[in-house]
């Protein structure tokens, strides 16, 4: 069921929205060759808790999952489209990965959800455009959000940012509603035909998400049941707000 956030919600999502966008400005800073991915997660526990919110990934368990999520952070490192886990195993960043961070937060009751993916050290260029890319691809997203438009329009604006460049649009996963649950109605996928799909309404409030691919589209599902991979090995980027609707467009939440 969808569901329509009120004006008092709002309000505590954009406040808990300034102090995610800090603690991921935070972790960012952080990223450089030979950084254990483990110290993330330990700075991240540390910021949340210090400011009085909680983890909205930690102990989390969606739907089909075996286990609960057993970190605050997803950390997900070149060929790792999302959920890569930081405190399972050694992985230590090197010189010319990419690094997804991604973030739940939960201030006051409401979760907020957003992520960003960091060069390590110098990168190619292929990388660097991927970079580019699927950021420029996420504010393409946003901007097509807007009361009176359909979740299609979100998803065409965001395809249409990869075809040129011939990225793999990833179809598996998809943004998503937030608020009171990490995931709630509706889906909103990063491809799709504009003017199709859920009606958006001011007052919903989305997690907005392109997963690009350097190769292909296809991804697999890794043995610790969290981790998705692409299928042909190639790097990924991952970039992600909170955004609530209004009449006249969407309002980022996670800036």
């Amino acid at each position: 069921m969808i569901t329509l956030k009120t004006k008092e919600e709002i309000a505590i999502l954009r406040e808990g929205g300034k102090r995610h966008a800090a603690i991921l400005r935070e972790l960012a800073s952080m990223v450089k060759p030979g950084l254990r991915a483990q110290e993330l997660e330990d700075r991240a526990r540390g910021s949340i808790t210090a400011g009085g919110d909680s983890s909205a990934f930690l102990d989390y368990q969606p739907a089909g999952a075996s286990r609960p999520y057993p970190a605050a952070l997803c950390v997900s490192v070149n060929d790792e489209v999302v959920h890569g886990i930081p405190n399972e195993g050694e992985k230590i960043l090197q010189e010319g990965d990419i690094v997804s961070i991604d973030l739940g937060l939960v201030h006051k009751g409401m979760i907020t959800d957003a992520a960003i993916t960091v060069p390590v050290g110098q990168v190619s260029a292929d990388l660097q455009k991927l970079l580019e890319i699927t950021k420029k691809a996420l504010m393409a997203g946003i901007k097509a959000a807007k009361g009176g438009k359909r979740v299609g329009d979100i998803s065409s604006a965001i395809q249409r940012e990869a075809i040129p460049y011939g990225y793999g649009v990833v179809e598996e996963l998809s943004g998503h509603g937030v608020g009171y649950k990490v995931h709630e109605d509706p889906f909103v996928p990063n491809f799709g035909e504009a003017g199709k799909g859920e009606a958006l309404t001011p007052g919903m409030v989305l997690a907005i998400e392109p997963m690009f691919n350097l190769g292909g589209k296809e991804v697999e599902l890794g043995p610790d049941g969290y981790t998705f991979r692409t299928a042909d090995g190639s790097p990924s980027a991952h970039f992600e707000h909170t955004v609530v609707i209004t009449k006249s467009g969407a309002e980022i939440l996670t800036a």
